[in-house]
Formats: structure tokens, C-alpha cells, sequence
């Protein structure tokens, strides 16, 4: 590891030296690239020059020690030894988590899907209490959210959503989310005051461009049609909203939230692009690791992962076996506990798989 952190090392004083020439921004395009690299290199840099004065620390500490009669001063370098060691111990793990391959598409924005699961009326409420949210915690977060699809009930709530969230790293943040949620309360459509078992599904999607995979235009059906729900005017009175099928898997995607029909093509088309990708990704992925599922989970839309029980007032998180006793701050938004805690539990599954490969 110490070989390969004095190689990455040695890159980033290259990239740092280059940045300083007077022609480095002569190809703007490249420089951008390097710059870029630079700047995820900077962070494993860090934590190596912090681990190398560490060792230097120690040694420094071991030095003092033989020499020393002194037993105050013996005492002061053993636990000056005994600091630096446990610094080195902390940034080798920090070190290592650097080092795990980065998730290519941790930068992306991402791609949301809600539907209304197991429970009628309620599911939708719920979904609902979802959609506000991530809506909440976006905002907390400085991202935005993007409208593609959204269908209400009568009653407010959600029979399905698809919404953009457009912020940096939101899908390293949120690729965790997608499964079955669950939730345990009493409905407002209830009057006997029993409580009720509702689901509502959540799919995350890293969202792509239409370039980024190979779709054929043979093999994409396009209807259009008349926008329905809240919109303004122009709803039911031009056919804005799109509907394409992907004939070759069957795929549908629609998008009725644009003004215009070509608006709402474009972002189909991107929708269809991401769910292609995480079709794809799904079938490496389940060929590759059949036999070692991570414990925080594949992110099937069939796998129950999370419940709210609004009688007891907490949130559990099945794949990690976390509980929390805070829903109201969680149902506003307040989801990164939760996200710290499921990105700390792959760090560390990959981790042990990487030691037993």
C-alpha cells in the first residue's frame, strides 16, 4: 500500500508542477481533466503526508526514549510514541478507504422513482411523505429537483413520481436509498385509530445522458399525449407529454412536467438512458458477486430496507440493523445519519472482501 501511496504522491507533485507552467491552460478541455485529477488525488495526499509525519513522530519518540534517563522525560516520550502510533493506525484505515475504487458514477445527479406500494390510500400518502422528504433534504443540501412525472390522488397523495435531483455527489449520497420502504402508522383515512402497514418503493438511478449508452432509434416507439393533473393552461391543450417504449426490454418512461413536446422527449430519453444502464449494471453486478451480496444491499426494488413506525417514533434501517429514535427529523429531511451510517457499512464491507480476496 505505502508503494502505491508514494506513486499517487509523486503524481499529484507532477499534476502541481504542471498547473504552475504559463501554457497549462493553453487546451482548456485538458487542463480541466488534470485539474480534476488533481483535486481527487489531493485528499489520499493529504492523509499520506499526515501518516508519513506520524512515523516520523514515532521514530523521533523511539530515538528519545533510549537515550533518556530521565523518567519524567521517558514518560513523555512513551506517550508521545504511543500518540503517534495510534495517529498512524487512524490514517492507515482512513488511507485504505481512500483507496477503494470510486464508484464512477458518484458524481452524477440522480434519477428518482416513487410508486405507491402494499396499502391503497395510505401507500400513496406515503410516498408522498417520502417525496417531501428527499424533496427537504435536497434543499438542505443546495441541490435541485426536477419534475418528469407526477401523478396525485384525490386525497394528495402520490401513485407514482420521477423527479430529477440535480446537485455534485448526489447519487453518492443517495444510491442507497432504492428498495422497499415501509411504513407502520395510523392513516388519516382511519377512524378507529388502528395502526396500518403500508409499503412504497423507491428506485435510484444515476442519471445519463443518451450518449452514454447505445440506444438504437428503431428500437424506440414515441407516443404523445395530453398532460393531465396540476400545470397551468396549457394542460390538455396541446400534446405535450411523451410517452417511449423501448421495444428490445420493454421499458416505458414518461414525462409530462415540460412545456413543450421536445422538452419532454429529451428528458424520456435520459430517463430511458439511465434505466438501460442500471439494467446492464445489475447483470454484471449479479454475475459478479452472486455469491457475496453486500449487506447494505443490491438496491432491488423488491427488498425491504427501511421502516417508519410513527407510534414508536423510529426509523429502521434493515441492511445495517440501525435504529433511530428521531423520525419527525428524519421524515423533514434530516437523512444524513442514516446515509453516513450506510456508506460507512459498504466502506467497510469492501474493505473485508478486498482483505479475503
Amino acid at each position: 500500500m505505502l508503494e502505491k501511496l508514494q506513486l499517487l504522491e509523486n503524481k499529484y507533485e507532477e499534476l502541481s508542477s504542471k498547473s504552475e507552467q504559463p501554457e497549462f491552460f493553453a487546451d482548456p478541455k485538458k487542463a480541466a481533466k488534470l485539474l480534476k485529477e488533481q483535486r481527487e488525488l489531493e485528499p489520499i495526499v493529504q492523509a499520506f503526508r499526515s501518516y508519513k509525519l506520524a512515523q516520523r513522530d514515532m521514530n523521533d519518540a523511539v530515538e528519545l526514549m533510549e537515550g533518556q534517563s530521565d523518567p519524567e522525560l521517558k514518560e513523555l516520550c512513551k506517550q508521545e510514541y504511543a500518540d503517534a502510533k495510534q495517529r498512524m493506525e487512524d490514517l492507515s484505515q482512513e488511507l485504505k478507504i481512500l483507496l477503494l475504487p470510486k464508484d464512477p458514477n458518484d458524481s452524477r445527479n440522480v434519477i428518482m422513482e416513487l410508486r405507491g406500494g402494499v396499502g391503497g390510500e395510505e401507500s400513496a400518502l406515503f410516498a408522498h411523505s417520502l417525496f417531501r422528504m428527499y424533496t427537504m433534504y435536497a434543499q438542505s443540501r443546495g441541490w435541485k429537483i426536477e419534475l418528469m412525472n407526477y401523478n396525485e390522488t384525490e386525497l394528495g397523495g402520490i401513485k407514482e413520481a420521477d423527479f430529477v435531483i440535480n446537485g455534485e455527489g448526489a447519487w453518492s449520497r443517495l444510491k442507497f436509498e432504492s428498495g422497499v420502504h415501509r411504513v407502520q402508522r395510523v392513516p388519516e383515512t382511519e377512524s378507529g385509530g388502528r395502526i396500518h402497514t403500508s409499503t412504497a418503493t423507491v428506485a435510484v438511478l444515476p442519471e445519463m445522458e443518451s450518449v452514454d449508452v447505445d440506444i438504437r432509434p428503431e428500437d424506440i416507439e414515441m407516443q404523445v399525449y395530453r398532460s393531465s393533473g396540476a400545470g397551468g393552461q396549457h394542460i390538455n391543450k396541446t400534446s405535450s407529454a411523451v410517452r417511449l417504449i423501448h421495444k428490445p426490454t420493454g421499458i416505458v418512461v414518461s414525462c409530462q412536467e415540460e412545456r413543450s413536446q421536445f422538452q419532454n422527449r429529451e428528458k424520456c430519453m435520459q430517463m430511458l438512458a439511465s434505466k438501460l444502464y442500471e439494467m446492464e449494471n445489475e447483470r454484471i453486478t449479479s454475475e459478479y458477486s452472486a455469491d457475496r451480496k453486500s449487506k447494505v444491499g443490491t438496491g432491488m426494488r423488491n427488498e425491504r430496507i427501511r421502516t417508519y413506525n410513527f407510534p414508536q417514533g423510529r426509523v429502521t434501517d434493515h441492511r445495517i440493523g440501525l435504529t433511530l429514535y428521531k423520525i419527525d427529523e428524519i421524515m423533514n429531511g434530516s437523512l444524513d445519519e442514516l446515509i453516513d451510517a450506510l456508506i460507512n457499512a459498504d466502506q467497510a464491507d469492501r474493505l473485508q472482501q478486498g482483505s479475503e480476496d
